[in-house]
């Protein structure tokens, strides 16, 4: 296989190129080799950017990858729904201590599941509230989906099966598996109980409440829970790693299923959004540079970004998880927080210092033996010492 590079560079109004070619380096050998048939790094550093698109969206075509390429980010859409409880938060609309009763009466009364045996389970009723702040940081005692999206049948899966209240509906009358608040489970339940809580609050879809104040307002276009019909005839495949051995093609996952824009779709806020690796930078930089677009649109105040996006809303002793995002227990200035998805994409970032990396690959199944290799490349773009005072790009400094 030829490689094929795409470094695409920032332009007038975007961050300074770098000029470096640090991940491009060491991943070369894996995309040469089959193994990895394409991916895209993108280190930022206050201001300054290395982007590497390398290798193909599709390997068979030979279709080169691109920073406009579509993408299934899958978990990474939990940060999305954090973003919209924040909004809502710092508008005074709901506490993330509220009760998730207040505004879906169907949580009231909840059941802990304490065992089953010969097929009767045995439960008790739950003595700690359910608050937002739960849902959102995986602390509820949800599980990972409810019976409705489960992949078994044709229709299920992330975005199949159910709207975001008749998941919470369904949610609610299922028992939950350990008392809210005292334990951590990840759980796309929450998250979209979460969302189902934005929907009473605004009177709107989540989905267009997204839209509307998020979505829009950094410019985002490509980025949809129905991708277009050309997005998906450009999209990145997914490929399954192999050993010794170029990758190979997997045509869907039960857990996301085709056509993915048919009328089985649903907006998932725990894993749903089709996007591109240009759109998402628009949304990390957001957080980066706290609340601030790099188009200069504000989503957020900073103070929100800092107190309940950057920073575990967990209890003591828990790892550190905030409002859909991954975030470190206690702030500090080498803390990051961003979030994964299942099909190996990844996004952190670091406001402290203006950092950045990101991570857009479709892989199915195994291993990325290349993981090492580009945390060693990213070393060395941060420790590299860039002249910036010719940049002219937007990093939250000013408004």
């Amino acid at each position: 296989m030829t490689a094929v590079l795409i470094c695409t560079a920032a332009g007038a109004k975007g961050p300074k190129e770098s000029k470096t070619h640090y991940a491009y380096d060491v991943l070369l050998p894996y995309v040469e080799s089959g193994q990895l048939p394409g991916a895209i790094s993108v280190f930022y550093k206050d201001g300054v950017q290395e982007t590497c698109c390398i290798g193909y969206a599709d390997a068979a075509s030979k279709r080169p990858i691109k920073m406009n390429s579509a993408f299934m980010q899958c978990s990474q859409t939990k940060g999305f729904c954090g973003v919209t409880i924040a909004k809502l938060v710092e508008e005074g609309r709901i506490s993330l201590d509220d009760p998730v009763s207040k505004y879906l009466p169907e949580f009231a009364e909840l059941w802990v599941l304490d065992g089953e045996k010969d097929g009767v389970k045995t439960l008790h009723k739950a003595q700690n509230v359910l608050t937002i702040r739960m849902v959102l940081n995986h602390t509820g005692g949800f599980p990972f989906e409810v019976s409705a999206k489960q992949p078994g049948v044709r229709g299920g899966g992330w975005s199949g099966g159910a709207r975001l209240r008749q998941v919470a509906a369904i949610a609610a009358a299922d028992p939950i598996m350990f008392e809210p608040g005292t334990k951590d489970m990840y759980s796309n339940t929450g998250i979209d109980i979460g969302a189902a809580v934005v929907e009473v609050v605004t009177g709107m879809k989540w989905e267009d409440y997204l839209k509307q104040e998020v979505l829009d307002p950094l410019g985002m276009k490509d980025t949809w829970f129905w991708p277009s019909n050309r997005q998906i005839r450009k999209k990145i495949e997914l490929y399954a790693y192999k050993e010794n051995a170029p990758a190979e093609w997997v045509g869907e996952k039960d857990w996301e299923q085709r056509p993915y824009n048919d009328s089985h779709v649903f907006a998932s806020a725990g894993a749903g959004l089709w996007s591109t690796a240009a759109d998402q930078l628009k949304f990390y930089k957001m957080l980066m540079n706290l609340g601030m677009g790099e188009n200069g649109k504000r989503i957020l105040k900073e103070e929100t970004v800092k107190s309940i996006l950057a920073v575990s809303t967990r209890p003591e002793g828990m790892d550190g998880y905030s409002l859909g995002l991954t975030a470190p227990v206690k702030d500090g200035e080498e803390m990051w927080f961003g979030h994964g998805g299942a099909w190996g994409t990844w996004c952190n970032i670091n406001w402290h210092k203006k950092e950045l990396r990101m991570w857009v690959v479709q892989q199915a199944d195994g291993p990325a033996p290349w993981g090492k290799e580009v945390d060693n490349a990213a070393n060395l773009f941060f420790q590299s010492d860039f002249d910036t005072k010719d940049r002219d790009a937007y990093t939250g400094r000013m408004e």
